[in-house]
């Protein structure tokens, strides 16, 4: 799994400039640096960043729905409360951000590593990921219902109460988790792979799903 990249390490680096202003609906962000910046409750939907570096900002409530984030850097990034429904993440890279209560419903993620970041109570239905890494990650309570997930990989991450109803999975890694705590939705990882002891593990849940009832022998005539 390749390091983090640094701000210094991003190709369009030295092309960037300083952006301090507000964000606007439809709004066009072309080789901008985000740097310290705090919004609170903006409302930015259908807006495009290009090529653009988010450095410790900060997104508190509001709304980016139908948002396009293409060829982005985002390191130490807190999203609150906000709104992301039918965002599309192309080429992205987040670094040790945070996002707690959002709505990321419908999101389309392609080629897009999360290093270090922790998820809480995020809602990723019907969303598609395809070659998505979360890489030593915490995913608390993150509803990945109804998604398709495509080569998406899991490695130094742990999973707590998530859930998979409803989801499609193909070439989906998760032999790599630390830890691995499905709420619902065993069924859905189908097309999954997993190791043995993860296997072990999920054994009475796969059973539940099948309507197996597993029960030791007891003693003869009982």
């Amino acid at each position: 799994m390749p390091s983090p990249r640094r701000f210094t390490d991003l190709p369009y680096a030295r092309h960037l400039r300083a952006y301090d202003g507000p964000l606007a609906e439809g709004g066009d962000y072309d080789t901008v640096h985000l740097d310290g910046a705090a919004f609170d409750g903006a409302v930015a939907d259908h807006a495009r960043f290009l090529e653009c570096a988010f450095s410790a900002v900060t997104f508190t409530a509001g709304r980016l729905r139908g948002t396009r984030f293409n060829d982005v850097w985002l390191d130490g990034v807190r999203w609150v409360g906000t709104g992301l429904a039918e965002t599309d993440w192309m080429d992205a890279e987040l670094i040790g951000c945070v996002l707690a209560g959002l709505e990321a419903f419908g999101a389309t993620l392609h080629r897009v590593t999360f290093h270090r970041c922790k998820f809480e109570s995020v809602n990723l239905r019907t969303a598609t990921l395809r070659e998505v890494t979360f890489a030593d990650c915490l995913l608390r309570d993150v509803d990945f219902g109804g998604a398709a997930l495509t080569r998406v990989e899991f490695p130094g991450s742990a999973l707590e109460g998530v859930r998979f109803a409803g989801a499609r999975m193909d070439g989906t890694d998760l032999r790599d988790a630390t830890r691995l705590e499905i709420s619902d939705g065993h069924d859905a990882l189908r097309g999954s792979v997993i190791t043995g002891a993860q296997l072990i593990e999920l054994a009475p849940a796969f059973a539940d799903v099948l309507g197996v009832t597993v029960k030791d022998h007891g003693r003869a005539g009982r």
